[in-house]
């Protein structure tokens, strides 16, 4: 993947005096000294990090920590005091108000947490608002509009009004008209947020449902831990107006880069983090069924190595059974000629690699074998043994 958005040395100073604020941080001072020195406040702190095209990307922290700050800098709602915010290899920071004009109404879309929704207006025309700001006639916006609730489940409701509908489908409508402009970016400032736990989780699934189906760049703004591991690609966690960790979830619940990272994973289910091809290994001995290749060979190679078990892949690393030394053994003695089909283990089935950690305990604590894990072209990744699946489970108690 190439970068979509790159964050460099992004600083936002709110106050009386921000380039005060910029000297006495170059200084060394912190949140707290320039606020009583000066009244100022740091919102954003030499913010640096790219947004990966098509990824969903999790900005979370405490209240305060810069988050609705940051993303709202990224489609200058609110001006930097320093650094840049590139789209593609266009700064934000310098375009023209024409410029920052069309960004906004072409290729970045926004949905707050507030749904925003104008009474007066049916279903259709809000989901059509923002085309018909952009000029874009009538005609055009409300076909474009259409097809967006049909995305988001609501065609029915098109000439509905807002108090007509939940506030799920309130929601809904605010994502449409987003989705309408068919944007290549959309900035979600604590989208959900204002929903019930249930419509809240329907929501996240259907934001991942239409990722699958049109892969946008989502910049995703949540304190919520729980919605972060669930939709997020990436996270980056902010404090006091600073990124101070970038990464997939396994990355941060297995590195974190400091006590209050540390502090929002503490006990985090790590069954809900971890996938298959997450905790498979290589380290199984794997041989190849070729022609002119006797399995014999393949035996000796297990006598060699001291182990029993061995992974049976074709030229492209397709996996095709486990076999075991005594399999092996018994076909070379046996009538007939020898085959590797006729040695596999019995009922030992590939795991998929998104299979999550919690189906893949399962199937480990029913099986004695290690669980071989393949991509969804059938390719041997690794294989899982107990040891690997216990020790992940107790990864998140570790110093």
């Amino acid at each position: 993947m190439s970068a979509k958005i790159r964050v460099e040395n992004l600083y936002k100073v709110f106050g009386p005096d921000p380039d005060e604020g910029m000297r006495l941080l170059e200084q060394g001072f912190d949140k707290e000294a320039i606020f009583e020195k000066t009244g100022n406040t740091v919102g954003v702190r030499d913010a640096s990090f790219e947004i990966e095209e098509g990824e969903i990307f999790v900005v979370m922290g405490l209240s305060g920590s810069g988050k609705s700050t940051i993303v709202r800098m990224l489609n200058r709602l609110i001006d930097a005091t320093s650094g840049r915010v590139l789209i593609g290899d266009r700064d934000v920071n310098s375009m023209s108000r024409n410029e920052l004009i069309d960004l906004r109404r072409r290729d970045m879309s926004m949905v707050f947490q507030s749904f925003a929704l104008m009474p007066h207006k049916t279903v259709l025309q809000n989901a059509a608002f923002g085309l018909e700001v952009a000029g874009v006639d009538q005609a055009s916006r409300e076909e474009r509009a259409m097809k967006a609730l049909d995305q988001v489940g609501l065609k029915a409701n098109a000439r509905s009004y807002p108090d007509e509908l939940s506030g799920g489908m309130q929601q809904r409508v605010g994502l449409a008209r987003a989705l309408a402009v068919d944007p290549s970016i959309m900035l979600m400032d604590e989208a959900f947020s204002a929903l019930d736990p249930l419509i809240r989780t329907e929501m996240q699934d259907e934001l991942v449902a239409l990722q699958r189906e049109h892969r946008r760049t989502i910049v995703f703004i949540s304190h919520d831990l729980d919605e972060a591991m669930r939709i997020g690609d990436r996270i980056a966690i902010m404090q006091g107006g600073a990124v101070v960790q970038v990464g997939t979830p396994e990355e941060i619940v297995s590195n974190p880069a400091n006590e209050y990272v540390r502090s929002f994973f503490y006990g985090v289910d790590v069954t809900r983090v971890y996938n298959a091809a997450d905790i498979a290994d290589r380290r199984q001995v794997t041989v190849l069924e070729r022609p002119g290749v006797s399995m014999r060979s393949a035996l000796e190679r297990l006598h060699a190595s001291n182990r029993d078990l061995a992974v049976v892949l074709d030229r492209d690393q397709h996996y095709l059974g486990t076999v075991t030394a005594e399999s092996l053994a018994a076909q070379i003695d046996g009538d007939g000629e020898p085959r590797y089909a006729d040695a596999f283990v019995n009922d030992l089935e590939p795991v998929e690699a998104a299979t999550p950690l919690a189906d893949v305990v399962a199937r480990s604590a029913a099986n004695w074998y290690p669980l071989p894990v393949v991509d969804d072209q059938g390719q041997y990744l690794g294989s899982i043994t107990r040891a690997a699946v216990l020790r992940t489970l107790d990864r998140s108690g570790e110093e």
